[in-house]
């Protein structure tokens, strides 16, 4: 439900064109004009095909997951409430303490759990929301960042692995022009030009995305770490207080990194699959407080 609402963005939709895209020109170049040219008579061309389509497969797998998985919407009352007795009912709930962290959205116009927020382009309140993110089309929230971090990853390594292909393969093509004395462009392969510029394109898509996802990758494991998403550490940079968040934990740092990638085997984190989150600690939803309608 959460990439149906969110399709209707068109700049979310083209950078899911231009995800796909991305990776089946990577996989073309790196087969057709890497491993068979420089590789063909060599045990290597599969070994290495292998490798860098099940990092895409993976990558794919991942980023499917994070599009299509519930990011953690606050479930929408059936009926709408009724803000004018909102008062009285807030002085009742503190007087239980029942619904303490809670807080009301005048958008949504439901109660939402601590440390949720409301998405303008999703047009609902996100559990733990970290970012709105086009890539995704979807937001990264308290269900799917597991995956939104194994996406950024696996791009990470599928970059990273391109340009070490497309390197060795450039250098084997010199050696080759060399003792061939140039003769190898009449074999009826593709034109040298073409083949160079497929190098390039495919190096500067590596780079970009590379350097880019790492970035992300990196700031996704600090906010993990540091027990803050990036809109609770703005919020926090204005009330240039960071003791009044009353989220702020000292849990240790593999505490929080299973919070979110479940627990279990840490080999497990490598894969997208669904991990239960720990059985202690970390936060739960699970249910709404009362309020009247």
């Amino acid at each position: 439900m959460a990439s149906l609402r969110c399709r209707k963005d068109p700049c979310g939709f083209i950078c899911l064109i231009l995800t796909y895209f991305s990776v089946f020109y990577a996989d073309y170049v790196v087969i057709q004009y890497v491993l068979i040219p420089a590789y063909s008579n060599s045990i290597w061309c599969s070994f290495h095909g292998a490798i860098f389509n099940v990092i895409l497969l993976l990558l794919l797998a991942c980023h499917s997951k994070a599009v299509f998985s519930d990011p953690g919407m606050v479930p929408l009352p059936e009926t709408a409430i009724d803000f004018s007795d909102l008062r009285s009912q807030s002085a009742r709930k503190n007087e239980r303490g029942s619904c303490e962290g809670w807080t009301l959205c005048n958008r949504c116009e439901t109660y939402r759990p601590p440390r949720a927020h409301h998405c303008r382009i999703c047009q609902r309140c996100i559990r733990r929301m970290d970012h709105h993110c086009p890539w995704i089309n979807n937001c990264v929230g308290e269900l799917n960042q597991k995956y939104f971090i194994q996406f950024l990853f696996y791009t990470g390594l599928a970059s990273l692995y391109s340009i070490a292909l497309v390197v060795s393969a450039w250098i084997w093509r010199i050696r080759s022009e060399r003792e061939s004395e140039g003769t190898r462009d009449g074999d009826g392969g593709p034109s040298k030009h073409l083949i160079v510029a497929h190098y390039i394109i495919l190096l500067v898509e590596s780079v970009l995305f590379g350097v880019f996802v790492m970035v992300i990758f990196y700031d996704q494991l600090v906010s993990i770490i540091t027990d803050e998403t990036p809109i609770e550490q703005i919020r926090n940079r204005l009330m240039k207080d960071k003791a009044a968040n009353p989220h702020h934990t000292r849990k240790p740092k593999l505490a929080l990194l299973r919070e979110v990638f479940g627990r279990g085997s840490v080999l497990c984190w490598l894969f997208p699959f669904h991990s239960s989150p720990p059985s202690a600690g970390g936060i739960s939803y699970s249910a709404l407080p009362d309020y009247d309608v």
